[in-house]
């Protein structure tokens, strides 16, 4: 028998209404996708082609842009892409930024060989020691081409990790690696690279997401083009990743957000094997051994929604938005009774 949000989807589909969203998820009436980082007070801080905004009601309004560097919050003429840019906000109240610079964007690549010739989108970090108003200590942290990446967190231990792609050429593939801090954004270094192989613009590792563990090590999912995603574990804070291996969940070639509750759950929210119509959440309760069955959050029957940015507001609230489609999505979910959906979901 089919359950009620699965009834209620057939509904719609049979309507033929562009987008269905689960009945278990609220509209965010936030006015952005964020990414978003929560400041001291409470208060919300996001980063757009104005510069850094401040919003003081839950995303809702939004404050003037203040400079914050040139480049970020970039992307291709006509949008703000996604996956750009991430802020943390670090326990002693450091912002820091790290971000695609889009003003030396260049993308060729050879279609004959299957190799790239010209291509740059360098990684940029800077940070503010007052809140914002300043910034200073702004470096290049990865040079060549490194598209959109999905996680950037500080862990326990205080330092600060980015999980990131990388092209490199012969054979022309993305390989992943992590870009790391331990002085609050003042100074980086870089793991080891995870090589999967692949042979294209879109092949290899790709689009990594990272958040750590409850016994304290790293993992990091990353998008592939071969039907799942990979998974690789680091022992040592993003020093070194050695254990790499395929990933129970299979996906599309898309990305997908993996962060850490507040609970001690993992949740991945990411496209299905088919394709970038239907948005999926996952949870796991022991640190990505096991899944639980997908609850599709969202499906859109023209165009795509993917991308996505997640973030815990409060404590068992996730805020989930898409980067790609073709209207907003931006969605309010209940970590408690989609866990409960999940469970109750057939494999």
């Amino acid at each position: 028998m089919p359950t009620l949000a699965w009834a209620a989807f057939c509904s719609a589909a049979d309507k033929e209404e562009p987008r269905w969203v689960h009945s278990l998820c609220q509209a965010l009436k936030a006015t952005s996708n964020g990414p978003f980082v929560e400041l001291a007070d409470g208060g919300l801080l996001t980063i757009d082609k104005t510069g850094m905004r401040t919003s003081k009601d839950d995303a809702v309004t939004w404050s003037e842009g203040t400079t914050v560097c040139p480049g970020i919050a970039g992307g291709p003429p006509g949008r703000q892409e996604p996956g750009a840019f991430y802020v943390v906000r670090a326990r002693n109240g450091t912002l820091v930024a790290i971000y695609l610079d889009f003003t030396t964007y260049k993308f060729r690549w050879d279609d004959r060989t299957n190799e790239p010739i010209d291509c740059c989108l360098e990684i940029w970090a800077i940070r503010s020691l007052d809140g914002g108003k300043t910034w200073t200590d702004r470096q290049r942290i990865l040079e060549g081409y490194n598209p959109n990446f999905f996680g950037f967190i500080q862990t326990k231990s205080g330092r600060l990790i980015a999980a990131v792609p990388h092209l490199v050429p012969s054979p022309g593939r993305y390989v992943a690696c992590s870009l790391f801090s331990d002085d609050d954004g003042k100074t980086w270094k870089r793991s080891n690279l995870i090589d999967l192989g692949g042979h294209g613009h879109h092949s290899g590792a790709m689009e990594p997401s990272v958040a750590e563990l409850g016994d304290g090590r790293l993992m990091m999912l990353i998008r592939t083009h071969w039907g799942r995603f990979w998974e690789a574990y680091s022992d040592d804070d993003g020093l070194s990743w050695r254990t790499v291996l395929p990933c129970q969940i299979e996906s599309t070639s898309a990305p997908g957000y993996l962060l850490k509750l507040a609970s001690g759950r993992l949740a991945l929210v990411c496209n299905d094997k088919t394709g970038r119509k239907d948005l999926l959440l996952y949870f796991s309760e022991d640190d990505g051994k096991n899944w639980t069955p997908a609850v599709v959050i969202a499906r859109q029957k023209d165009g795509q929604i993917s991308y996505p940015f997640m973030m815990e507001r409060r404590p068992g609230e996730l805020w989930i938005t898409a980067g790609f489609a073709p209207t907003p999505l931006r969605l309010k979910v209940d970590e408690s009774l989609l866990l409960a959906e999940a469970k109750k979901t057939p494999r």
